[in-house]
C-alpha cells in the first residue's frame, strides 16, 4: 500500500485524459495519469482510428470496382476480411506505441488500475492512494443501448463490430448518426446489404437539413436501405440471423443488428456522487470552464454533456491544464467546434445551421449560400457531388459552415477558423485558394456571399 503526491491527478488515459497530462507536464506540473486499459481510449482502439481504417479499405473498394472510369484497369476479387483487420490493428499499435512512448519521454508517471475517486484530492487505485492538487475526470463514454434491447450473439455494438472476422450478408442498423452511417458505409462498400432504422426524421440528424436531405439521396443512390421517422419496437435473433421489428409493424430480417443509438457516460461506480459531484444522468455537470461544484476538481471529455467528439475532449484536456495552470485559456462553445462524419459521402461542419441561426438572431437578421460542387473541377476529378452551405449574419459575420461530398472533412480547418475568428466574407474573398482544390470551393462561395459571385449564378 503506497501513497503517491502530484499537482494533477488525471482519472482516464483517452484523448482528454492523455492530452491533459501533456499539456500540464509542459506547464511544470506534476501528473499522475491513471488507466483501467490502454492508454488513447477509445478513440484511439475501437473508435476513430479503428473505424476510419475500416473507412479507407472501403473506399479502396470502391474505387477499385469503379476504376474502369477513370481509365485504369483492375480485377476487383473481393474484401479479404482478415488483411483489412491486419492493416487496422497495424494503424492502431503504430499510434499506440508513439502515444506510450509520447507519455514515458514527457516524465508522466502512469498507474495502471481502476480508479476510484474517495475525495476531492484522492483517487484509490486498487492498495494505492493518488493524491493531487487538482483531480481531471476524464473517464470516457460506452456504447449505449435502449431499455430491453439486450446487446449479446447477433445485436451487437460498435466495439463488436470492428471485431467481426467476417462480412454479413446483410445488416441491419439501429441509428442514422455517426457510428450507424459509417458502418453502413464501410459494409455496403464491402458488399453487404444494409438497412438502417432512425426514429428522428432525418439520417446524422443533427446537421444542416439540406444537408441531410443530400446524404439520403446518396445514401439512397448507394442502395443503402432507410427507415426514417418510426421507433426500434423489438429484436428475436437464432443462429441463422436477427429479426427487427419497427412500431409500426414493419420487419427487417438480417445477419446481425448493430445497436448504434449513442454512447454514455462511464461514471457510475466510482465515486463522483460520494465526493457531492454535482450529476445528471450519469453525466457530471461544470462551468464553462470545465470546473465542477467541488473545488479542484475538473472533469473533460464524454463524461462532459455536449458534442462527443474526441477533438472536443483533446482541446477540453489542453484548457483545463492551462486553466489550472493560469493561463486563463479561451472557451470554445460546443457550437463552433467542428463535425465529421466519415462516411461515403462525408459531412462536415461548424457553427449554426441555417434554423439555429434563425431561431438565435432571427430569419430577417441571416443570409446564406449554398455552392453546388458540381462547379468545382477537383470535386468533378474525383467524381464526388455535394454542396457548400454558409450562413452569416445579415453584413455580419459567416457563424455557419455546411458541406457534404467526398472528402470534405479536409476542409472543416478553413471553416473553423472562419467562423471561430469571425471573419466577414468580404475578409475571406481577396485570400487565394489553390488552384485545382475542393478548397476553392470555400472561395467560391464566400465570394457569392459578399455579392460577387464568379462561377455561380
Amino acid at each position: 500500500m503506497s501513497e503517491q503526491n502530484f499537482d494533477v491527478v488525471v482519472l482516464g488515459g483517452g484523448s482528454g485524459g492523455y492530452a491533459a497530462a501533456l499539456r500540464a507536464v509542459q506547464l511544470g506540473l506534476t501528473v499522475g495519469l491513471i488507466e483501467k486499459g490502454k492508454l488513447g481510449g477509445t478513440c484511439l482502439h475501437v473508435g476513430c482510428i479503428p473505424t476510419k481504417a475500416l473507412l479507407h479499405s472501403a473506399e479502396v473498394a470502391d474505387v477499385s470496382r469503379d476504376a474502369g472510369k477513370y481509365g485504369v484497369k483492375t480485377t476487383f476479387d473481393g474484401v479479404d476480411i482478415a488483411a483489412v483487420t491486419a492493416f487496422r490493428e497495424g494503424i492502431v499499435a503504430s499510434k499506440y506505441k508513439g502515444l506510450q512512448g509520447l507519455i514515458k519521454a514527457r516524465g508522466i508517471t502512469v498507474i495502471t488500475g481502476e480508479g476510484h475517486l474517495v475525495s476531492p484530492t484522492t483517487v484509490q487505485v486498487g492498495d494505492d492512494t493518488i493524491v493531487g492538487k487538482n483531480v481531471i475526470l476524464a473517464t470516457g463514454s460506452y456504447s449505449r443501448s435502449l431499455p430491453g434491447l439486450e446487446i449479446g450473439g447477433r445485436v451487437i455494438t460498435s466495439e463488436h463490430a470492428l471485431e467481426l472476422d467476417y462480412i454479413p450478408k446483410k445488416v441491419a442498423v439501429l441509428g442514422g448518426g455517426v457510428i450507424g452511417v459509417e458502418f453502413a458505409s464501410v459494409w455496403k462498400s464491402f458488399g453487404a446489404d444494409v438497412s438502417i432504422v432512425e426514429a428522428l426524421p432525418h439520417l446524422v440528424p443533427n446537421e444542416e437539413e439540406s444537408v441531410s436531405k443530400q446524404f439520403e439521396r446518396a445514401f439512397r443512390k448507394r442502395g443503402i436501405d432507410f427507415t426514417l421517422g418510426v421507433r426500434f419496437q423489438s429484436v428475436t435473433q437464432n443462429d441463422q440471423g436477427v429479426v427487427v421489428t419497427l412500431e409500426n409493424g414493419a420487419t427487417i430480417e438480417a445477419d446481425i443488428l448493430l445497436v448504434a443509438v449513442g454512447r454514455g457516460p462511464v461514471t457510475a461506480g466510482l465515486g463522483y456522487d460520494e465526493v457531492g459531484i454535482t450529476m445528471d444522468r450519469g453525466f457530471v455537470l461544470t462551468d464553462e470552464r470545465l470546473a465542477t461544484n467541488v473545488p479542484g476538481v475538473y472533469a473533460v471529455g464524454d463524461i462532459v454533456p455536449g458534442l462527443q467528439l474526441a477533438h472536443r475532449g483533446f482541446q477540453q484536456g489542453i484548457f483545463v491544464a492551462e486553466e489550472i495552470a493560469g493561463l486563463n485559456p479561451i472557451v470554445v462553445e460546443d457550437i463552433n467546434i467542428p463535425k465529421v462524419t466519415y462516411s461515403d459521402p462525408e459531412v462536415a461542419s461548424v457553427g449554426y445551421s441555417e434554423a439555429k441561426a434563425a431561431e438565435k438572431f432571427g430569419a430577417d437578421k441571416i443570409a446564406t449560400y449554398e455552392y453546388n460542387l458540381g462547379g468545382n473541377g477537383k470535386s468533378s476529378i474525383l467524381g464526388t457531388s455535394g454542396s457548400i452551405k454558409l450562413v452569416r449574419v445579415t453584413d455580419g459575420p459567416i457563424i455557419g459552415v455546411h458541406m457534404i461530398g467526398a472528402r470534405v472533412g479536409e476542409l472543416i480547418g478553413e471553416g473553423q477558423l472562419i467562423v471561430n475568428w469571425e471573419a466577414y466574407p468580404e475578409d475571406i474573398t481577396p485570400l487565394v485558394h489553390a488552384h485545382p482544390t475542393q478548397n476553392e470551393a470555400l472561395g467560391e462561395a464566400f465570394m457569392a456571399l459578399a455579392g460577387k459571385p464568379l462561377h455561380a449564378m
